[in-house]
Parts: C-alpha cells; sequence; structure tokens
C-alpha cells in the first residue's frame, strides 16, 4: 500500500506539472504570436527548466546509483590476473628462471648420487625417483610462485595412468609434485641426452619409447605395460606427445590407449589449465597467471577391446576438450 502511495502522489505531481507547462507554454504562444524559431527557443528552455525542477528524486537517485558503481569493489575472475611486460617484472621472471635452473640441478645431482648407489634395487630407485621429483617439483612451483588450486585431489593417489595435457615446463614440474609414489614416466629414448636431468631419468628406471616407427613403438609400449604390471607401478604421460605451442589442446597419439589394453589400469585425466600462460613455449618470461589442477573420475579400461582403440582416443581427448577453458580448446 504504500508503494502504491508513493506512486500515485508522484502521477499527480507530474500531472499538475505538465498542466501549468502547458498553459504557460499556451500564453506564450498566444502573447508572443506566431514568432518561430523564438516561440520554439523559448518553450525548450521552459520545457527544460519545468522538468529539471519536476524530477529532482530522479536526478538524485541516478547519482547515487553512479556513486555506488564508482565506490563498490570490483569483482575479479578467479582466472584474471595482471600480465605486466614492464622491465621490472621481465628482471624478477629472469632471477626466477635461474634459481630454478640452479635448485633443479642441485637436487639433480644429490639424487644421482643416491640412485648409483641403489643401482642394485630397481624399485627402490623408481621410489627414490618419485622422491625427487616431489621435492624438485614442489621447490620449482615455489620459486615460480603461481597461485595454484588442485580439485578432485581424492583421485590422485591410486593405481593408474595418469593423462595430461601439455603446453608448457610448468607442467612437467606439477605432474613430477602430485604423481603419487610408485610412479613412472613415459617418454622419448631422446631424453638420455638432456644433461643431469636425462641421465637421472634412466637411473630412476623410468620407462623409454622408441618413436622412430610405429611398430617400434607399439612394442615399446608392450615392454612398458609389462614393467608396469610387474611391479605394481602407476604411469605418467602426456599424450599428445609434445607441447603445444599456444596452449590449444593437440591430438592425441594412441600410446596411452594401448599401454591401458595391456596393464587394464583406469585411466585418470589430469587436466592442467593455465600454465600456457604462466610460461609460453619459447619464452623466458615467467607470468603470474593461476594454474589449476583438475583430477577427474578414474576410466575403467577393464572392458576395453583392441578393436576399438580409435573411440577410446577419441572419448577421452572430448573429456579435456569440454574441461578445458575456451581458450585452450582445439580451433577445429
Amino acid at each position: 500500500m504504500v508503494l502504491i502511495s508513493k506512486n500515485s502522489s508522484l502521477f499527480l505531481q507530474n500531472c499538475s506539472i505538465c498542466f501549468a507547462r502547458n498553459r504557460v507554454c499556451a500564453w506564450i504562444g498566444t502573447g508572443m504570436g506566431n514568432t518561430g524559431d523564438a516561440s520554439f527557443l523559448r518553450n525548450r528552455r521552459l520545457d527544460s527548466f519545468l522538468t529539471a525542477d519536476s524530477v529532482p528524486n530522479a536526478r538524485e537517485s541516478s547519482k547515487a546509483d553512479q556513486l555506488k558503481e564508482e565506490t563498490a569493489p570490483k569483482q575479479r575472475s578467479p582466472e584474471s590476473y595482471e600480465d605486466d611486460d614492464g622491465w621490472a617484472a621481465v628482471i624478477i621472471s629472469c632471477v626466477r628462471i635461474v634459481t630454478c635452473f640452479v635448485t633443479m640441478m642441485v637436487t639433480t645431482f644429490l639424487w644421482a648420487l643416491i640412485m648409483v648407489v641403489l643401482i642394485p634395487w630397481p624399485y627402490q630407485r623408481i621410489r627414490q625417483g618419485n622422491v625427487y621429483g616431489h621435492v624438485t617439483g614442489k621447490l620449482m612451483m615455489w620459486i615460480l610462485g603461481n597461485p595454484i588450486r588442485i580439485e578432485g585431489a581424492e583421485f590422485s593417489n591410486e593405481r593408474a595412468i595418469y593423462v595430461s595435457n601439455h603446453a608448457s615446463p610448468i607442467d612437467i614440474f606439477l605432474m613430477m609434485w602430485l604423481t603419487p609414489t610408485g610412479s613412472v614416466g613415459i617418454a622419448k629414448k631422446e631424453i638420455i641426452w638432456y644433461p643431469l636431468f636425462g641421465q637421472l631419468y634412466i637411473l630412476a628406471n623410468h620407462l623409454r619409447i622408441d618413436r622412430s616407427n610405429p611398430n617400434a613403438a607399439i612394442e615399446s609400449m608392450k615392454e612398458a605395460a609389462s614393467a608396469v604390471v610387474k611391479n605394481n607401478l602407476s604411469l605418467i604421460i602426456f599424450p599428445e606427445g609434445t607441447r603445444s605451442k599456444n596452449g590449444r589442446l593437440l591430438p592425441f597419439k594412441k600410446g596411452f590407449v594401448h599401454l591401458a589394453l595391456q596393464s587394464r589400469l583406469p585411466i585418470v585425466p589430469v587436466v592442467l589449465t593455465g600454465t600456457h600462460r604462466a610460461w609460453r613455449k619459447g619464452s623466458l618470461h615467467i607470468r603470474p597467471a593461476p594454474l589449476t589442477v583438475s583430477y577427474l573420475p578414474p576410466i575403467r579400461t577393464d572392458d576395453w577391446t583392441a578393436d576399438k582403440i580409435e573411440d577410446y582416443v577419441g572419448m577421452v581427448h572430448e573429456i579435456y576438450v569440454k574441461q578445458l577453458p575456451e581458450s585452450q580448446r582445439p580451433l577445429v
């Protein structure tokens, strides 16, 4: 009832003002005659005057709304960040990269010594390789300073094939840090030529595949699956096979499906978001982009058959397409 009363009062007030304005305008028109432009201008001025005086509440309300908008705290998207390309940011980025490199060389050298001592015990070398990854990966992420959100951590500790998209060196640090103990990575055989890291990879008893031709690759996958089953291990693999240059998801290779068929381990998709913005391929500038690591529910492979390999690859790839933000989805 109060609302109706106020509206009715405002309506009557406006009607009275309009009536008065029309009478004044009629009087001016009668007294001055048809003076054309002069009458039109006077009517415009009077109309503006009467209108301005008749709706002070509307003007005050408009100013109040504007003030509220200006003083209200800005709501920032959780994915937003300031991309600073100034000289100070570049210097800080270079310091972080150098610190990462030195730290990684120190930890790699220390664990290489441990691995040499453990040469007679292959499984212990795998476990120590995981410890190295947990320590080094966490140190790398701490030095880089990117905010990290982890989702679905309840799926991160079971024996499985962990597959991840790959668009940045940061992806490797995250997977080293977050994958469970008792996991082995699968990389191309040329990794042995990477200084220190490649040699430690071999000492840690991680697996390599020969990608020189499809038959050799499939045979390598069979050997890797056999080693995983024999030692009750988990696997870490990047199914794209290489880093994406722009962060957009690349087509998946079939290797992880062959591994699943041989081992019957479930597949746990690990979706990495934001790493391509934090450290772009070929760049030496680390940006403060927020990162998200999402573990998705395991995909059971008990009933998979060899005649549907293409279907399984497409199914897992589509899961990533749906989970990734628009900026990381394939263009096609």
